[in-house]
């Protein structure tokens, strides 16, 4: 798991060959314009675009999930959230099986750790990062950008 701000991004782009499109895409867009939905940005690059109430920490836990074929980088566009995060190594429990065709996974282990995350700032989710998004209260305008893995 990564967490910095947008103006940083570029020191990730070695990370993932789509890095540097993935982050030109959102240094480079009026983020706060994006109406809610999917923009698919390049091959193996996409984006989902919400603008939802957030919820309180015992409700995220059932959403406490994680990925195989997806990267995910996070950003907040408007408001202040919180995510949950535990190593997938660590979490024990399953809640629900992987599912190839929407490529998430969840546990019903709780968090080992939270942290904020506030407009401009983005997190990124590897496939070992179990999380639990959308902590907060108001409404979270946020964006993900699924990464594919291959």
């Amino acid at each position: 798991m990564i967490i910095d701000t947008l103006t940083s991004a570029e020191r990730y782009y070695g990370l993932h060959r789509n890095f540097k499109t993935a982050f030109e895409y959102l240094n480079g867009t009026d983020l706060a314009a994006l109406e809610v939905g999917v923009i698919k940005v390049a091959d193996g690059v996409k984006v989902i675009v919400s603008n939802d109430p957030g919820r309180k920490v015992e409700e995220t836990l059932d959403r406490f999930e994680c990925h195989n074929q997806n990267i995910d980088i996070q950003v907040v566009i408007h408001g202040h959230e919180t995510m949950g995060w535990k190593p997938r190594k660590d979490c024990n429990s399953i809640a629900q099986e992987y599912s190839e065709e929407k490529d998430y996974m969840f546990y019903n282990d709780k968090p080992d750790t939270y942290f904020s995350v506030k407009d401009g700032q983005f997190v990124i989710f590897f496939p070992e990062d179990v999380h639990a998004p959308m902590i907060g209260e108001g409404l979270i305008k946020k964006l993900v950008v699924k990464v594919r893995m291959d």
